[in-house]
């Protein structure tokens, strides 16, 4: 299986986390400023994710990194966002390009302070994800090598979006990027740029079509589950890749087809001759 964070596993995890903390202090203390969210980004964990990306470059060597904001909820406004790193004393504003894709500066006051990557946004109305692409692939394709990477650079760098802090908290201690992008249990969600109606491999002649379980999610998500997952309307885009398995190449190309591809032309049909013609 290819699961999300099940309801069963988070409240049995929820447990332990109350059990423990009955003996002790407290697991984890947020502390909150006026310059600070503290369910916005950890700027020092995205540039985390960016020295993992300068360290396994190899998986992409030809591709740049971005990161990109995409919507959660349908009520989202994605135009217009603006994005800013915030800490106790250092204010730096982030360029965002017309597809929410940005290039995440580095700054070592930023870093000292602990500060955190904002947007003008409800946090649990977007979700946040590495954008690795390598140049001139065909239309309506990627790169395996490139989905890999994406993984770790997007669990290195805690982007994935959750409604509850709690859940949050238990994937992030629980779950490290090599634990979800080495492992056929990994529940690393991607997201197609349209709704799916299939994804293909292509590696050399080898080629297969992803089973279903590996799209929409898995296909078992219920309107209580949705919540508590950042595909939350973006549901019919997502799939999982097989990035564990070392028998698809880097170089594998990940095909897509789409539900409502453009339609054919339809022909005008020539005006009908006039009588005596």
């Amino acid at each position: 299986m290819y699961p999300l964070l099940r309801p069963l596993a988070l409240s049995l995890a929820a447990l332990a986390v109350t059990a423990g903390a009955a003996a002790q202090e407290p697991v984890a203390k947020v502390k909150v400023s006026t310059t600070r969210d503290p369910v916005d980004k950890s700027y020092r964990k995205m540039i985390q994710g960016m020295d993992r990306f300068e360290r396994e470059h190899a998986f992409a060597p030809d591709a740049p990194l971005r990161f990109q904001l995409l919507p959660r909820t349908p009520d989202v406004k994605m135009e217009g966002i603006t994005l800013r790193v915030a800490g106790d004393t250092v204010s730096v504003p982030v360029p965002i390009g017309l597809d929410n894709s940005f290039v995440l500066p580095r700054n070592e006051q930023a870093l000292r302070e602990d500060a955190a990557v904002l947007a003008n946004r409800k946090t649990t109305s977007m979700t946040w994800r590495a954008l690795i692409r390598t140049p001139n692939l065909p239309p309506d394709t990627r790169r395996l090598g490139d989905l890999r990477l994406e993984c770790r650079v997007g669990t290195e760098a805690g982007l994935v979006s959750n409604n509850s802090q709690l859940f949050a908290w238990l994937s992030n201690a629980l779950l490290s990027a090599d634990q979800v992008c080495n492992s056929p249990e990994g529940n690393y969600l991607f997201f197609a740029d349209r709704p799916l109606f299939g994804v293909r491999l292509r590696a050399g002649g080898r080629v297969e079509d992803l089973p279903f379980k590996m799209l929409y999610a898995g296909g078992d998500q219920t309107p209580d589950m949705l919540r508590f997952c950042d595909c939350q309307v973006l549901l019919d885009r997502t799939y999982y890749a097989p990035l564990w398995d070392k028998s698809w190449p880097d170089d594998t190309i990940v095909e897509f087809e789409y539900m409502a591809d453009a339609a054919p032309a339809v022909p005008t049909p020539s005006p009908a001759p006039e009588a005596g013609q």
